[in-house]
């Protein structure tokens, strides 16, 4: 137990080193339009919009006064009725800070939820493979490798930390919007799995027990 807790204060205490206030760039974008207005959904095929999408973000400090109205606006686009989605990251519209909007399909009324600073600190041996695509890459769908369940850390908008494990679909979702932060896109993804070897059970994937299968 004692453990456990100063294993926690470690990460409460990395991740609020390592935080960052918006950039002067970062907060004329967020201002330029106010709480209800959408942002542009960055796309890979422009070189610019590519360059941000692939560079590694940075925790943000979630204090910072502009926090607030860059939630509030990323809310609007993913929520946008002609283009819809179910997570966006803030690097999709052009800020390079860790900051996700998930929907929780594992929760009751299946809310949209705003994650700071999302770290994803275990994931199964099990996996699971299920269509994917992208707001960033709207041409594209393919079915991606995901881990069933993780362990996911993250502060709330008040600044408390939370730890929580996740399965399913919306383990899913935190993977690809985790992902964007790292600056990964799940076509990456795909190209990654399509050099694995894997078994398929039931729909779902272990790689874990083709190692062992072929270890006998």
């Amino acid at each position: 137990m004692k453990n456990t807790l100063l294993a926690v204060i470690a990460l409460f205490v990395v991740a609020n080193a390592a935080a960052q206030k918006f950039t002067d760039a970062e907060r004329t974008l967020i201002k330029a339009g106010d709480r209800n207005a959408k942002m542009r959904v960055l796309q890979v095929t422009d070189a610019a919009d590519l360059k941000i999408l692939q560079t590694l973000s940075t925790n943000i400090d979630v204090k910072d006064e502009s926090l607030l109205l860059l939630t509030q606006r990323m809310y609007a686009t993913v929520r946008d009725t002609a283009n819809p989605g179910v997570g966006i990251a803030a690097p999709q519209v052009g800020i390079n800070k860790n900051v996700i909007w998930v929907q929780r399909f594992d929760k009751p009324g299946e809310p949209f939820e705003v994650y700071l600073n999302p770290k994803i600190t275990w994931r199964s041996a099990l996996m699971r493979k299920g269509a994917e695509g992208c707001l960033s890459i709207p041409d594209i769908r393919g079915d991606v490798l995901r881990n069933y369940t993780i362990k996911l850390t993250y502060f709330d908008m008040d600044g408390k930390f939370h730890d929580e494990m996740i399965e399913g679909f919306t383990a899913v979702i935190f993977q690809h919007e985790t992902d964007h932060l790292l600056g990964i896109l799940f076509t990456d993804r795909l190209s990654q799995q399509n050099k694995q070897q894997y078994s398929l059970i039931n729909g779902e994937v272990n790689l874990y027990l083709e190692k062992m299968l072929r270890r006998q």
